[in-house]
């Protein structure tokens, strides 16, 4: 019997979030995303060691050397998929728009220094107005980028408008604040308000011809996965990637472009985006922690490499 995860490969893209770089061999992606969180993980495990004793060795500032180190990282894993590698810019740099297109040009010439084509990554960047703005610049110059903490429709419709090539909404943190502020333990997958955000952007982008590619992130359980089976891309830890292949059910698939319901064209500003994110609490919150944390397990990983400069 077909397992579920070679039922959604049928229907979907399927995409690794991870830096492991032994599940990834086993589990054969076509992309691999990454963040500052995956890359902290993935140099704290013992097959970066060498990676990590051969970066501080080499000397330059922590900051560098977190540079080299999470192009490593990439590298590493652009060897392995035959797609695309996201590579998150600084999460500082949010809400600069000029600081955050010089940190993907650096991005952009690691690689070519280790023989990666720009073709290969995806820059990713925070859904913020600003990381949006300068995914415009970006694209132009035939930089791809991968838009993350996305939330709302209104960053969706950002997006689209710049052009990024790839946007990841996120499922289950959007479940997570929901169940919190709504007092209860789980949904039906159908009610799923994390699923229910997704399925409204992909809608709104097949009924307008939108051609940027929507990628479901950030999930809690299969039943979400399940959920979401024909979005263009879904994004999935191990774990939950062992899960379904161990599961040998049927996989419906729930999302199609030729069922796009015609949903009308949003005009997109700055003061409207705006308006629009301080009207949706969860987004809001959800973008400014996400930020905060993946800032946190960068300061971790300067951490670790001012110790062993020591």
């Amino acid at each position: 019997m077909t397992s579920k995860l070679d039922q959604l490969r049928d229907l979907t893209v399927v995409v690794a979030d991870t830096g492991d770089v032994d599940a990834v061999k086993a589990i054969k992606p076509q992309d691999c995303t990454t963040n500052p969180s995956i890359v902290l993980k993935a140099l704290s495990s013992p097959y970066f060691k060498s990676a990590f004793d051969a970066a501080v060795a080499k000397g330059g500032t922590p900051n560098d050397i977190a540079d080299e180190l999470t192009i490593d990282v990439g590298a590493e894993l652009a060897g392995i998929v035959p797609g695309y590698v996201s590579t998150e810019v600084d999460a500082r740099l949010s809400f600069d728009t000029e600081a955050s297109i010089a940190k993907a040009h650096k991005i952009i010439k690691m690689y070519a220094d280790r023989g990666i084509g720009k073709e290969r990554i995806l820059i990713k960047l925070a859904s913020t107005w600003e990381g949006i703005k300068a995914a415009e610049v970006l694209e132009k110059e035939g930089i791809t980028c991968n838009l993350t903490l996305l939330f709302s429709m209104a960053q969706a419709v950002a997006c689209a408008d710049a052009n990024a090539t790839l946007i990841s909404p996120f499922v289950g943190r959007i479940t997570d604040w929901y169940k919190k502020a709504e007092g209860v333990d789980s949904y039906l997958p159908d009610e799923d308000p994390g699923v229910k955000s997704v399925r409204a952007i992909y809608d709104y982008y097949k009924s307008n011809g939108i051609k940027t590619i929507v990628m479901g992130a950030s999930f809690r359980n299969t039943d979400q996965i399940e959920a979401l089976a024909g979005c263009d891309r879904l994004t999935i830890s191990p774990d939950l990637l062992n899960k379904l292949d161990a599961d040998t059910g049927d996989l419906p698939v729930k999302l199609s472009a030729d069922k796009a319901t015609g949903v009308a064209k949003i005009d997109m500003d700055e003061a409207t985006f705006r308006w629009m994110m301080n009207e949706d609490p969860m987004a809001t919150e959800k973008v400014a922690e996400g930020i905060r944390n993946f800032n946190k397990d960068h300061d971790k990983l300067l951490g670790m490499i001012a110790d062993a400069l020591k």
